[in-house]
């Protein structure tokens, strides 16, 4: 996934946001650092521990999974993980779940925290057929990793308080930052709350509604190099999308790839 910063969605996102950015952004403590394996140059250092954030914010902690970033696929290598990002939305999401489960297929949704807060019956549809849910932040911002530890802290784990809620008490087990904006202490974060970060091998371009066939094109060209996929069902329109899902479902099958979930 590209940074996707500046466009009419993420504005509009990013301001749904700003409440509850403004709150959080009071009572945390942390300092700003990015992330070295992501291709950015580290900046300042952790001035305290994330599994203190997690008792700050009440509750016991989940179990810590790996700091590291997952791509590969618990199938397996001959496994392939579909990924969803930015939804859930009113028109996409439906459409989507739909081609899944006419193919069998098992998917991890990768939500916007004020998505999932207006759309709790959509959350609870991606649950109830069997798919996985992640931590995509409160509002999408793809600059995240230049922005101070307390506002990584309230993109993370308020997002993941709107996903839980939505979906009537599941935790999402997975962390993907905007735009792959990782860094030490958001991957750190999340893990401490049993959400392991999550990259992706193949970007299937989507985003940008290249056509179909670009789309299918370039699943079928780079599935080879990594397991994990990334496609969307929000940030306009995805119709390109739910009919490039129809052609590389069936194909990755041809191809004897199964489907299955990133480690953990």
């Amino acid at each position: 996934m590209v940074r996707h910063g500046g466009r009419g969605w993420h504005g509009r996102v990013l301001a749904a946001a700003v409440g509850v950015t403004a709150v959080a952004a009071v009572t945390s403590v942390w300092t700003a650092q990015a992330d070295p394996s992501a291709g950015h140059a580290a900046r300042g250092s952790v001035s305290a521990s994330p599994s203190a954030a997690g008792a700050a914010g009440g509750g016991e902690p989940a179990a810590r999974v790996p700091v590291t970033i997952a791509h590969a696929s618990d199938r397996g290598p001959h496994g392939v993980n579909i990924t969803i990002d930015d939804g859930p939305d009113p028109v996409w999401t439906p459409q989507v779940l739909r081609v899944l489960a006419d193919n069998g297929v098992k998917a991890t949704f990768c939500m916007v925290g004020t998505q999932a807060q207006a759309h709790p019956d959509l959350v609870k549809a991606v649950v109830a057929a069997g798919h996985r849910l992640c931590d995509h932040t409160v509002s999408h911002d793809t600059t995240m990793d230049k922005k101070s530890e307390a506002y990584q802290s309230q993109q993370i784990l308020d997002a993941e308080g709107m996903i839980t809620r939505a979906s009537g008490g599941v935790k999402p087990q997975y962390y993907r930052a905007p735009g792959g904006a990782f860094t030490p202490y958001s991957r750190t974060l999340a893990a401490s709350h049993g959400m392991r970060p999550l990259g992706w091998n193949v970007d299937s371009k989507d985003f940008e509604r290249p056509g179909t066939a670009a789309i299918v094109a370039t699943v079928n060209r780079e599935v080879a190099g990594g397991p994990t996929i990334l496609f969307h069902d929000a940030g306009g329109d995805r119709s390109q999308t739910v009919a490039a899902l129809r052609e590389v479902l069936p194909w990755l099958k041809q191809q004897g790839y199964s489907f299955g979930f990133p480690v953990r």
